[in-house]
């Protein structure tokens, strides 16, 4: 009556459970919110993006107005030369016309005869009537800061995508050590038991003395895979640290009292619905931050042959200025043009070969074509990298399904050879062979559910979705 009260209690035992769990989880989804906003690398992204935004700044500076002066005098033995003041504002705008407006003070007694002697002011403007008239440099600057702002922000999302996919394949490595410690931990108590339930069987003369050896190493085998197991869990722990900071942006090491919301065993993945994968594929081709960065790269290309075509026209500059006595310059506004107190003048000029402005603009367009071969290519390599992932899901899912199976069939064997032990036709031997099994199976289940997550996520990094 004694030996089947302790087996009847080993096979309760050797249900394959977990332990009490530690009151403090982290699941998946907090350890992705934490990487978005506290990880260094997350924060250098966002001080990328405020410094593509200085530059758009530091652009506009070309646009900005300029209020300059120029003072000269001179006296020379006694003789009052010439004393000439010019104050003058400079106000650029989009469309390369510049607008000036200023005053002139000019007196003395060896000035020029062509200057204006006394008050003077005028109101006048620069044209571009060909190069630059379209295009310039400072435009092109300005036009290329604003691109690489919006780029920044795709940058941002790129940088993130491939920081969240290192993260979480160390969140899931995490989670299938803790799942192996836990099966591991079980199977310690379990054989405990069993070693105690030997030991008195062989006391009361049911057992030969050999089957308490047997018990006995079979726990020390477990023993040292539970130790081992555990430093494995530690390791993953810390490894999963490195993507865990405070807000203070101080590393956070993980202490062992926390332990995976994502319960491997518990999970059932039969009823999960596979993504679809022309879905997939569209999403990757619209959004995924590699391929959008071609984008952003191509216009600012774009941005760049525009201005070395400036290089093939001949530069024509118009200058007229509206003069006017006094410093009264909306009065001087309003006169008529070309009739009186008006000065203009025209420069030309323009290289006869055009060698270096031919070989810019080429070298342009040249560029263009290249770029959109190497995104020809990475929309290749996207595509592939979804499909392959893809596939690799839908095996996996398959797998584990398989393996669920196998690990009841293991368990079946187990329990059954345990039912034949206590009728006296099996032995201690058989039973450690049937659950070293039933672990094995176990554990190979563990691990393909947590390569299922991570191929799922690696999934959602080849299209470009794994951060929102």
């Amino acid at each position: 009556m004694k030996q089947c009260i302790l087996l009847t209690t080993l096979l309760c035992m050797t249900v394959m459970g977990f332990s009490q769990q530690p009151e403090k989880i982290l699941s998946a989804q907090q350890v992705m919110e934490i990487v978005q906003r506290f990880h260094p690398v997350a924060k250098q992204a966002d001080i990328f993006i405020e410094k593509a935004k200085a530059d758009v700044t530091i652009a506009k500076g070309g646009f900005d107005p300029m209020l300059q002066n120029e003072l000269a005098k001179k006296t020379f033995d006694g003789t009052d030369y010439f004393y000439y003041n010019r104050p003058e504002l400079n106000i650029p705008t989009w469309f390369g016309v510049d607008v000036r407006a200023g005053t002139e003070y000019l007196s003395g007694s060896r000035t020029d005869p062509m200057n204006t002697r006394g008050e003077t002011s005028y109101l006048g403007l620069n044209v571009p009537l060909a190069k630059n008239l379209l295009m310039d440099k400072r435009r092109a600057a300005l036009q290329t800061a604003k691109i690489f702002r919006d780029a920044s922000e795709v940058e941002k999302r790129n940088i993130l995508n491939n920081l969240l996919l290192d993260a979480m394949k160390s969140y899931w490595n995490w989670a299938q050590q803790y799942q192996v410690f836990q099966i591991l931990s079980n199977a310690v108590i379990v054989n405990e038991k069993r070693v105690q339930l030997v030991k008195t069987t062989f006391q009361l003369g049911d057992r030969p003395a050999i089957d308490t050896t047997e018990a006995l190493t079979q726990l020390q085998s477990f023993e040292l895979m539970k130790s081992q197991a555990w430093l494995d869990f530690q390791n993953a722990g810390l490894d999963l640290s490195l993507y865990l900071w405070t807000a203070q942006t101080n590393p956070y090491y993980l202490p062992e009292t926390i332990s995976p919301a994502d319960n491997l065993q518990t999970i059932n993945l039969n009823n999960v619905v596979l993504p679809e994968l022309n879905s997939l594929l569209d999403a990757a081709l619209k959004n995924h931050p590699e391929l959008l960065i071609y984008n952003y790269k191509l216009d600012v290309l774009d941005v760049e042959k525009k201005l070395k075509f400036q290089e093939l026209l001949p530069k024509i500059d118009f200058r007229y200025n509206q003069l006017g006595k006094g410093y009264n310059v909306l009065k001087t506004a309003t006169a008529p043009l070309f009739e009186n107190n008006f000065q203009y003048g025209i420069s030309m000029g323009i290289p006869l070969r055009l060698s270096a402005g031919r070989g810019e603009y080429r070298k342009a367009k040249l560029t263009i074509t290249e770029t959109q071969l190497q995104q020809s290519q990475k929309q290749l390599q996207v595509e592939n990298k979804v499909k392959s992932y893809f596939n690799e899901l839908v095996t996996l899912k398959s797998q584990v399904s398989l393996q669920e199976k196998a690990y009841s069939n293991f368990l079946a064997l187990q329990r059954g050879e345990e039912i034949r032990f206590q009728a006296g036709e099996s032995s201690l031997f058989l039973i450690n062979a049937r659950e070293n099994k039933t672990l094995e199976a176990l554990q190979k289940l563990q691990e393909l559910k947590a390569k299922y997550f991570k191929t799922q996520n690696a999934l959602q990094w080849a299209a470009g979705l794994l951060i929102n």
